[in-house]
């Protein structure tokens, strides 16, 4: 009888009754070349890596969105991690190799079966439309299989499309300095340098490095060389030149991640496990988010960021990973399409902004769909979660940028086309439960729409 092992070795396991800094091998929630590695893979051989949501269990299914107003986002997001990738000889990947990570199978925990999506308070993280919707609400959804439905948007469901929001490896010093720099530039100058900033409201504009809410897997606590990472080790909000956080809601079975290699070994890491997401993931808390493995295989392309990879940018250094997307996904064939031009709602016009663009198909997608019997949060949660496709459709005819959202139609219990025999005018009666939502006690002014209701 072969001895041989068939299936995944679990190289990375999550005890969901334990906090993720108690776990077997502790989790970290920050990039830093001198974070140790917690297990070694050989290229070609299928192993299993377990994650915590992206919160590591601080918002649970409680019916309040209480936990995610007062949410320490200073500790998202909680990593598995760094798993250090060698070949069939034990030689380690080198830095300028480039990491190819093949999704071979991935999926919620077993017994953790549920998720959620939420929007942050203004003044605790905010989100893409924080100035429009200001207040924390959350959503839960439950999993039957392929598909996900929430008893607060109800008359909703349809299948997700999992994938790891977050997977990428680790930076050497020379890198984590120029995120730094850059990131610590941007948070002291932005708001007097960019335009933007008067019309997208989400703040900090960057999130820097910072020893509040710090883990760092098998960095012991207390020691100098832990105070030392941790005020160095930047935050995994941003996807960057290493990969990392960068949500992309088609990244399922089958697919290939190509990471550049900055330290010896890769040292990869993943985490942030979404159910499913829109585009632009744009409640930001923000997919749906929850517990989750992924089953992997790694091979080495070696010298492969100087082979395939242009620097875009002054050093070697400024390059950007390439993803391969895999066959797996739903087949929807009827969509609405909502379109955005930059013209922000004081009526002012940027040029070719895409985000400005953006914006404005996502409020008209949620105006829209707010007129057939849920209320606007509803909807913003929704445009998160489901598998709705966001595009640059023109980014050339000066001076509007066009960008588009597109919805499956198929995931609503009604018709939602627009027709001649008109939805109900007058007071609507949204479908109940609502999302669970909280005040907001902060002193910002919410942006309105000088041309609508609300």
């Amino acid at each position: 009888m072969s001895q041989h092992q068939h299936g995944p070795r679990l190289v990375v396991p999550i005890d969901l009754k334990k906090k993720p800094w108690e776990q077997t091998l502790p989790l970290h929630n920050r990039w830093h070349p001198d974070i140790p590695f917690v297990a070694e893979v050989t290229e070609g051989e299928l192993f299993r890596v377990e994650m915590v949501d992206c919160n590591g269990g601080g918002i649970t299914q409680s019916n309040t969105a209480e936990d995610v107003k007062h949410a320490n986002f200073s500790t998202a997001h909680y990593l598995s991690g760094p798993i250090r990738v060698i070949d069939t000889d034990g030689i380690p990947a080198k830095p300028g190799d480039l990491l190819a990570v093949e999704i071979c199978n991935l999926g919620p925990l077993p017994g953790d079966e549920w998720g959620y999506t939420a929007t942050c308070d203004r003044d605790n993280g905010g989100g893409f439309l924080t100035d429009h919707f200001p207040s924390a609400t959350k959503a839960i959804w439950y999993f039957e299989g392929i598909y996900a439905h929430s008893p607060q948007i109800p008359g909703v469901r349809f299948p997700g499309i999992n994938h790891p929001g977050l997977i990428g490896t680790a930076p050497s010093m020379e890198l984590l300095n120029i995120w730094n720099e850059r990131e610590r530039e941007l948070e002291k100058n932005g708001l007097q340098s960019l335009k933007l900033c008067d019309v997208l409201h989400t703040r900090p504009l960057a999130s820097l490095p910072t020893a509040v809410g710090c883990h760092l897997g098998l960095v012991k606590v207390g020691t100098s060389e832990w105070a030392k990472i941790a005020l160095e080790a930047a935050r995994t909000v941003p996807g960057r030149e290493n990969g990392g956080n960068c949500d992309i809601k088609n990244l399922s079975k089958g697919s290939k991640i190509y990471l550049p290699v900055f330290v010896e070994g890769a040292n990869f890491s993943t985490g942030d496990m979404h159910f499913s997401q829109g585009d632009g993931e744009v409640s930001f808390c923000g997919a749906i988010e929850m517990s989750g493995f992924l089953e992997l295989k790694c091979e080495i392309i070696r010298n492969g960021m100087q082979e395939y990879l242009t620097p875009m940018g002054p050093t070697p250094l400024h390059v950007n990973p390439i993803f391969e997307i895999g066959p797996v996904e739903p087949r929807f064939s009827e969509w609405l399409v909502f379109e955005g031009i930059s013209v922000d709602e004081s009526g002012k016009q940027h040029y070719l902004d895409a985000t400005v663009a953006y914006k404005r198909a996502a409020l008209n997608a949620i105006d829209y769909l707010s007129r057939f019997g849920y209320s606007k949060e509803q909807i913003y949660l929704l445009l998160s979660s489901c598998p709705c496709e966001g595009r640059i459709s023109g980014i050339v005819d000066s001076p509007n940028a066009c960008a588009t959202l597109a919805i499956p139609t198929a995931i609503f219990d009604q018709d939602i086309r627009p027709k001649s025999s008109k939805v109900p005018v007058g007071p609507r009666v949204v479908r109940k439960p609502d999302v669970f939502k909280c005040t907001y006690d902060g002193n910002l002014p919410v942006t309105k729409n000088p041309g609508g209701a609300t």
